[in-house]
């Protein structure tokens, strides 16, 4: 944030001119807001080695300091306490809401940045464990969207893998595709009759099942996905309408969540340049036979490979260094490495993009690590460009177990959804609200997402639908019920808005609460997870509900009072509605 900046230049410029190492003055929000608003620890850092007793080099960097905006103070045994003066912070709300990008800092080298996420399946239902990708994803693209980023999205549908042939080879045996197997039919005029969506969803975990103990069916679903890669019909065919059926009903699930993507591009727009990766690296014996099957050494020597603490207290365990990367199985068939790596190939042709986001469950950091060292060995992937994996945690149960149906099933997508819709009509019902399905769907569906994003990124958390949807704590309703309580408000002032002029503490820690917000943006890009923000979000809302308690706005008779009043209201209402369209959550107009 820029007032931090301009606190470290004025200790900067102070240090210097003592002879002292300004370079290492850093200024933080104070841990102790009661007493100060910004504090700097830099003489206790270097009292020592000056030969000084850390609260005499803190009054040295104080002294004469004289400045409207900042009040300096020393306290033992050695920091620096820095206050904020009304009328600085006056100057800086006004300047966030004149800022079009509401104080948020922008990226000084904008960067072009594809994000991989959704991670759908077709011919599959969507279910709980397809939830964090989207919800994550969205999160993170707009997060670059609103620090002046270039994004594109893809959804990158599975849909090339086993689960096609199985789902094929089941509708076959069942007796849906006996006309596309007739001698001479006309394949491109046939519809797949009596398939829909529910068929799908109940052909697809049967062939599941029975491929862990039927050899032979297994056997057959490998040869049937092995023709719809190589376009052998009827099966390219029969596998194109499935497609189009599954990811009609994908995007209207998506929708639901406020999760929209550029592409839909799939593992299969990658089958053009399958050969072509392959190629790269037998051309420079960057790949090797075994048994059978065609891989590539990624492993570094001396490695080994840290496995993920699950708490703070674990000690750190490691496994062996990388395993090969596997390009071509023993039958010619495709792997998810070879089309991860050709869907990069292609990205960087058709996109150059500086970075690229892959967002997916932890279980999949070695199948990324493996992807990235073949595309940066292979030269796929320039030396400038990063590469980078979000791998997220699990969404557990209440029993801190994956959450499951009580029958112990996988809970559908949907179901989870209507749940939190049911249930957040149920709330608007206690409040006396009229139904309203898109209302509750706001509400509900923005309980979940800040319940998720709440958390840090790569840590399993508890799925609490009672606690998300509370109307009160650190919740998503929260906030937008305060949304909506500023909208109240400024509906009902008879009144212009003014300016924003801090007279008050109430008004003092809403601004610092904002000055807290910009920052969390910055801290969030850098460390890819969302959590800062959501608590910087709630704070700025606790902030505004004690102001409103304290001051009676509404019935304010100084009008000028009354006027800046409705400033700090409008500005609490722009800056947390742009916190939440960033974390992909809608705001409403009333509650």
């Amino acid at each position: 944030m820029i007032l931090k900046n301009e606190i470290e230049n004025i200790l900067k410029q102070k240090a210097k001119s003592l002879g002292c190492d300004d370079e290492k003055v850093v200024v933080s929000f104070s841990n102790r807001p009661e007493l100060c608003d910004f504090q700097c620890n830099y003489a206790m850092m270097m009292a020592k080695a000056l030969g000084k007793k850390p609260i005499d080099l803190a009054n040295e960097l104080i002294g004469g300091l004289t400045d409207e905006s900042f009040e300096f103070s020393a306290v033992m045994p050695g920091f620096i306490n820095i206050k904020i003066t009304d009328k600085k912070l006056s100057e800086v709300a006004r300047s966030v809401v004149q800022d079009k990008h509401l104080g948020v800092s922008q990226v000084e080298n904008k960067r072009k940045v594809f994000f991989d996420y959704g991670g759908a399946n077709v011919a599959k239902e969507l279910h709980v464990g397809h939830l964090r990708s989207p919800i994550v994803g969205e999160a993170l693209k707009r997060l670059h969207i609103v620090k002046g980023n270039e994004t594109i999205s893809d959804v990158h549908l599975g849909d090339y893998g086993l689960q096609m042939g199985l789902t094929i080879l089941q509708l076959k045996l069942d007796g849906y595709l006996d006309k596309f197997f007739e001698d001479g039919a006309k394949i491109d005029a046939l519809e797949i009759k009596n398939v829909t969506l529910d068929v799908l969803n109940e052909e697809y975990p049967k062939a599941s099942k029975r491929k862990d103990v039927d050899k032979e069916f297994k056997s057959q679903a490998d040869e049937f996905t092995l023709y719809i890669q190589r376009h052998k019909e009827p099966y390219f065919t029969i596998y194109k309408k499935i497609r189009e059926l599954s990811v009609k009903e994908i995007e209207n699930n998506y929708d639901l969540l406020n999760t929209s993507f550029d592409y839909y591009y799939g593992e299969s727009d990658a089958y053009d340049v399958i050969d072509k990766t392959i190629q790269i690296f037998v051309d420079n014996k960057l790949a090797r036979e075994s048994e059978g099957a065609l891989v590539v050494d990624v492993a570094r020597e001396g490695e080994h490979i840290p496995i993920p603490k699950k708490s703070e207290d674990e000690p750190q365990r490691y496994k062996n260094p990388m395993p090969p990367a596997i390009i071509k199985k023993y039958n010619g068939g495709d792997l998810y490495a070879t089309t991860d790596i050709a869907t990069i190939l292609i990205r960087n042709r058709d996109f150059v993009p500086d970075e690229i986001v892959y967002i997916t469950d932890n279980r999949q950091s070695t199948h990324f690590e493996q992807v990235f060292r073949c595309c940066k060995i292979a030269g796929i992937s320039p030396d400038e460009q990063k590469l980078t994996h979000i791998g997220f945690g699990t969404m557990n149960g209440k029993d801190g177990k994956p959450f499951k149906t009580r029958a112990g099933g996988t809970v559908k997508y949907k179901d989870v959804v209507n749940m939190l819709v049911d249930s957040a009509s149920k709330k608007l019902s206690e409040n006396g609200m009229e139904k309203d399905f898109e209302l509750a769907r706001r509400i509900g569906v923005g309980a979940m997402k800040f319940g998720d994003l709440s958390n840090t990124v790569e840590k399993d958390y508890v799925f609490d639908i009672d606690k998300f949807l509370a109307f009160d704590g650190k919740t998503g309703p929260y906030i937008q019920y305060t949304i909506a309580r500023i909208n109240s408000i400024l509906s009902k002032a008879n009144v212009s808005i003014g300016k924003v002029d801090v007279q008050t503490e109430e008004e003092q820690k809403i601004v610092i609460a904002i000055l807290k917000l910009l920052s969390a943006y910055d801290v969030c890009y850098e460390q890819y997870s969302m959590n800062g923000l959501c608590l910087a979000t709630f704070d700025l809302a606790s902030a505004f509900s004690t102001f409103y308690n304290n001051h009676k706005i509404l019935s304010c008779e100084d009008v000028e009072r009354k006027s800046n009043m409705l400033a700090v209201c409008q500005l609490v209402k722009l800056s947390l509605e742009k916190a939440l369209w960033t974390l992909g959550i809608d705001s409403v107009e009333k509650m």
